[in-house]
């Protein structure tokens, strides 16, 4: 989702999503902020500085509607993200500061870049395959490597992570069962895999040594696809979120039968929308990113 030019025109409009944007280069002792409005987009697209971006849209576009339409987090029924995001889900409801969320994420996006070579892993998208097609895909190619589901997007888009030649060649044969297509994503690290285990202890680690707090909503992890609000148990999925498989379309689920029926996207871009809209068909969605979104959430 990210791109040159995120968040500064929100950022030139509203003072509360500046603070967040200085108070992120003040945590991580970089100009973040000037990355991500005036690039290289090679440098952006590093995860050590992707992470902590997306993360710091997310936050500042938060402030904004607390501060503009009044909006607080405890009337949410739940708070969620995706893979990265799961961690702006947690500081959006007060369970991490924003200064540990950048730490944290500087921490993990240069853990996951470190756990495996540059050119020894890959990701891919299954396009139009269910989640037992995926799997059935994954289990051909079993041997030496891994290959694994690391993301259930939505129906009809499953996310593969592993070693390289394992990725691949289920590519290759991807529709044999029943992708329309497969497409390999453009990743520096086979995230999501059990090749990122270098990376989940690291980050267990660095979440020993950050306090936590229980959030001020109840938070729908990755991992589990369910509600927890226990700090322990937060820090716990956190790590095996590192090496698991990111159960968005279940987590979507699982919110909209206990009746969540708006869910609103806080940040860069609108992935995260269009899965939900897959998922959660009854469900209205709004994105808030720009400027002009906070009119459209002020009138919706």
């Amino acid at each position: 989702s990210q791109s040159v030019g995120m968040g500064k025109a929100l950022a030139d409009a509203f003072p509360a999503a500046r603070e967040v944007f200085e108070e992120v280069d003040d945590a991580l002792g970089q100009k973040l902020s000037a990355l991500m409005w005036e690039g290289p987009m090679e440098d952006l697209t590093l995860t050590a500085n992707t992470q902590p971006a997306l993360m710091a849209h997310s936050i500042a576009a938060l402030r904004v509607l607390e501060k503009e339409a009044g909006v607080d987090i405890e009337n949410a029924m739940f708070v969620a993200g995706h893979s990265l995001g799961e961690y702006s889900a947690l500081c959006a409801a007060r369970a991490l500061t924003l200064e540990d969320t950048a730490r944290l994420l500087r921490i993990r996006g240069e853990a996951m870049q470190a756990a495996v070579p540059v050119g020894e892993g890959a990701m891919a998208a299954l396009i139009g395959v269910d989640l037992e097609g995926a799997q059935k895909a994954v289990e051909s190619v079993a041997g030496d490597g891994v290959c694994e589901i690391a993301n259930d997007n939505a129906p009809g888009q499953v996310v593969i992570s592993g070693t390289k030649e394992l990725v691949e060649k289920v590519c290759a044969d991807a529709k044999t069962f029943g992708a329309k297509m497969a497409k390999l994503l453009p990743v520096s690290a086979p995230f999501h895999s059990s090749l990122m285990a270098p990376a989940a202890e690291r980050m267990a680690t660095a979440l020993a040594e950050t306090n936590g707090k229980a959030p001020a909503t109840t938070l729908v992890a990755n991992v589990i696809a369910a509600e927890t609000t226990t700090p322990a148990e937060i820090k716990d999925l956190l790590v095996k979120q590192v090496t698991g498989r990111v159960r968005w379309t279940e987590s979507v689920t699982h919110m909209a039968a206990r009746g969540c029926d708006t869910f609103v996207e806080v940040g860069t871009g609108k992935v995260l929308s269009g899965l939900i809209r897959r998922i959660a068909k009854e469900a209205a969605t709004l994105h808030v990113g720009e400027p002009g979104d906070i009119d459209g959430f002020l009138k919706g």
